[in-house]
């Protein structure tokens, strides 16, 4: 008999989980709580429900949460103050919704007094770091069930079979032939590995894509987009106030649109290997580009440049899973104090798959001096003979190593 006498199981209520959810019963022999997050993937998630309920579930161990807003206003914009990218390209939409889930998650087995939690991701990638560091950050005793590193389903036909034989229902995109991609959504982001991906040489289908359209395929006439910034969020969209998933769910529609923010990315995962993965991050690509605009008149240089070398660092922290550690959350309180002063406006000019900006302006906080940076007669407001003195002192180590070589 086991000792775990409750699980609380992350669940999608797709082949994998459900295969889970079973196996927790036959193998543990213990209660089953599912937890289902709602973060913007854009699916039905009531079958979940239905199909915990069938697989013996009570209901109130049933939990569809609905995140959405959390999950930007807490996660993705504190992510986007720091103008994030995991080794210069990816926007990290899978990372940063792994410590919100393990975080609900913990909480979840507080209120059902479950002794351990459960996800499904497999002993070969990065999604069980971050989960267990978020676990292990947030409920230092909690224990782990980790299916994938347990049993011995390590193909998708041991899965199938498993199902079959337990009478869980197999959909027909499994029963076909060929596995299907594997894909994670939420609002930031949907992404796509297995299949043909895994030759990186391989170009990525066009049937493929979900929620943009092809550079070729989008609009002949560009869209213009003005975006309104407070303290380094974004809080209006062409003149609406809205929530941040409401920007979020926009900046994505308009995006698609226009073919913005494909990806296809071959990654260093923190177990190790080489991924190719490939991604759809419309309206994070327009954040980002916007996000940099309103920065550059509002940020004083020597802050900008920090930020800049920090940032890697902090791509860095959330990919590998501790956004709960001390040293993120201390960076963090860096971030937002840096983003104190950046209010404003940014225009966006959206035209197949290019983000392009065309305008800033910050009323109350722009370090932009058009009086000193013109080109015409400054009226003294800038005394360039003052920059031979400012070069001279620069140039000055650099003179004495060359007249110790040319000796």
């Amino acid at each position: 008999m086991s000792e775990i006498k409750k699980a609380v199981l992350a669940y999608s209520g797709g082949l994998d989980t459900s295969v889970i959810l079973k196996w927790l019963q036959d193998t543990y022999e213990c209660e089953v709580v599912t937890f289902t997050a709602d973060i913007g993937q854009g699916e039905e998630l009531e079958p979940a429900r239905a199909k915990a309920l069938k697989m013996g579930i009570r209901p109130e161990n049933i939990y569809i949460d609905d995140l959405r807003e959390e999950f930007v206003r807490d996660f993705v914009f504190p992510m986007f103050r720091a103008h994030t990218l995991y080794e210069g390209e990816y926007l990290l939409g899978t990372s940063i919704a792994r410590p919100l889930i393990a975080k609900r998650q913990i909480e979840i087995a507080r209120e059902t007094g479950a002794d351990a939690v459960s996800h499904g991701a497999t002993g070969k990638g990065n999604d069980q770091v971050r989960f267990e560091l978020g676990y292990y950050s947030l409920a230092p005793g909690i224990r782990i069930i980790a299916p994938w590193r347990e049993w011995d389903l390590l193909s998708r036909e041991k899965l199938l079979a498993y199902a079959e034989k337990s009478g869980i229902p197999i959909e027909m995109k499994h029963r076909a032939g060929g596995s299907p991609y594997s894909m994670d959504a939420n609002l930031l982001h949907i992404s796509y590995e297995g299949r043909h991906l895994e030759d990186p040489s391989a170009e990525a289908e066009e049937s493929m894509w979900r929620w943009t359209v092809s550079p070729e395929a989008a609009p002949d006439e560009a869209e213009y987009v003005d975006i309104v910034f407070e303290h380094g969020d974004i809080v209006a969209i062409n003149g609406a106030k809205m929530t941040p998933a409401a920007v979020l769910a926009e900046l994505n529609r308009m995006g698609g649109r226009h073919g913005v923010g494909r990806l296809d990315l071959v990654e260093n995962r923190y177990v190790g290997m080489k991924s190719r993965g490939c991604y759809e991050t419309p309206g994070g690509t327009i954040m980002l580009r916007a996000h940099r605009a309103i920065e550059s008149i509002t940020l004083d240089r020597e802050v900008a440049h920090l930020k800049d070398d920090l940032m890697p660092r902090y791509a860095s922290m959330i990919y590998n899973g501790y956004w709960w550690a001390p040293e993120r959350i201390a960076l963090q309180a860096l971030i937002d104090h840096t983003q104190q002063h950046v209010n404003g406006w940014v225009r966006i000019k959206l035209y197949k798959g290019n983000v392009t900006v065309v305008g800033r302006a910050s009323s109350s906080d722009s370090l932009f001096d058009p009086n000193i940076a013109t080109f015409e007669d400054d009226r003294g407001a800038y005394d360039q003979k003052d920059a031979a003195g400012f070069i001279k002192l620069n140039a000055l180590r650099l003179r004495i190593a060359s007249r110790l070589r040319n000796k």
